[in-house]
Parts: C-alpha cells; sequence; structure tokens
C-alpha cells in the first residue's frame, strides 16, 4: 500500500483529499503546519507528497528544495496561485506535477496514480532499490552502509556496522561472544574475542536510548548477544 503525506493547512481541503485517496486503497498522513510537515518528509517513509504552498512556519516551496535534495518521490504542489511564475518555480525546485485550487478531489486521486505509475516504471528500468532493515526506530542500509536511529544518522565504523547489520538480520538469536568473533572478523578464535565486547559497546552509545538498559541489544549471561525484534 503507497504511503501519501498532505502537508496542507486548510484542513477542510486536506481531510477531503485524505478521504477520496483512503477509497483509492491509499495510506494517507495530513500535516497542517509547514515546519512539521517538512520534519515528517525528511525522516519518514512516503511514496508521494502533496505539498500545499501558503503554509504557516515553512512554505511550500522550501519544503519542496530541501525534500528533492533528499528524497526522490513524486511532489505534487496545490496552491490557490493562478501565476505562472509560481507554477514555474515549483516544477523548476523539483516538484512533479501543479495543481490549482480549486480542484476536482478526483482529478487528484488520478495525478496521484499517474505519478506513482511513472515513478514505479522508473525503478522498473534499471534503478536498484538499496537493501534496507528496518527494526523499531532503526534503519540500517546495507547497500549505502548507512544507519538512521529514529531519523537520525549515525556514524559506524566498518567493524560496527558488520556486528550490528549481522546481530538485526538474525533477531532474537543469541551468539557467543566466539561465533560473533569467527563471523565478523573472519577468523577462528585466535585472537583478543573481548574486542566484540568492545564493539558491542561502541554500537549501544550510538543505538540505545540507555545502554544501562538496552533495548537493542541484549547481553544474556553466560552466554552472549541477542538482538531483540
Amino acid at each position: 500500500m503507497s504511503k501519501i503525506l498532505i502537508v496542507e493547512d486548510e484542513e477542510a481541503i486536506a481531510d477531503l483529499e485524505k478521504d477520496y485517496l483512503e477509497l483509492s486503497g491509499f495510506e494517507v498522513e495530513i500535516e497542517n503546519r509547514g515546519d512539521t510537515g517538512l520534519d515528517k518528509a525528511l525522516n519518514e517513509d512516503y511514496d508521494l507528497l502533496i505539498l500545499d504552498l501558503m503554509l504557516p512556519e515553512v512554505d511550500g516551496f522550501e519544503i519542496c528544495r530541501q525534500v528533492r535534495e533528499k528524497k526522490n518521490m513524486p511532489i505534487i504542489m496545490v496552491s490557490a496561485k493562478k501565476d505562472d511564475i509560481d507554477k514555474i518555480r515549483g516544477l523548476g525546485l523539483g516538484a512533479d506535477d501543479y495543481i490549482t485550487k480549486p480542484f476536482s478531489p478526483s482529478e487528484m486521486v488520478a495525478r496521484v496514480k499517474a505519478h506513482l505509475a511513472r515513478y514505479d516504471r522508473l525503478i522498473g528500468s534499471g534503478q536498484k532499490t538499496n537493501d534496507v532493515i528496518e527494526i523499531r526506530g532503526i534503519k540500517i542500509d546495507k547497500t549505502a552502509r548507512r544507519v538512521w536511529v529514529n531519523g537520525e544518522e549515525k556514524q559506524f565504523t566498518t567493524k560496527e556496522f558488520d556486528l550490528l547489520t549481522f546481530l538485526a538480520e538474525n533477531p532474537n538469536h543469541v551468539f557467543t561472544k566466539e561465533e560473533l568473533f569467527r563471523e565478523i572478523w573472519d577468523m577462528e578464535s585466535i585472537g583478543d574475542i573481548a574486542t566484540v565486547t568492545v564493539h558491542i559497546k561502541k554500537i549501544r552509545e550510538k543505538i540505545e536510548f540507555n545502554t544501562a538498559k538496552p533495548q537493542y541489544i541484549e547481553t544474556i549471561w553466560g552466554v552472549g548477544y541477542r538482538f531483540k525484534a
């Protein structure tokens, strides 16, 4: 199911758009302010953005500019302004479409479907999607070797990333330090397996809210470690 974010300060319009889109099988969320809409668009995953131009705090042009710099998804701008200059500016910032109020909700749905289909064709025609693991606020992009914790990117060394990824790919499985050492450092248990403990500590400092009470990587006393899904 495609997920759509509507950033629109006129609640009646936003609710109407949401109703029609949900009837067509889409999952829809609404934000009525520009600043909160921008935060959601940047830090959460959506398949399409419907964006009003005149918004409190941050306008639609600025939202479009920032989202387009970081995200590859269809952006449909909506405005009561009929001036060509606004349309040209919006499309120049990376919007895929521009709809002038008032408009037919069924037309909105048709355009949403058309843009989603076009993006699907572009992705299917050769753009490979990244291999991503997402567990309770942690997002691990294996292809790009990047990690986000509650939307904030964290920096990991090569072995820290490999160890976190291995544990996250095998949730609820208890591994001994020796098993983790062999798996990540690619050698038999010759060497100091205490390096596993050190790396676990560093990973926890980056992903755990409280390292004294870890919510992700648990210590199973006398045995090893487990990633809790």
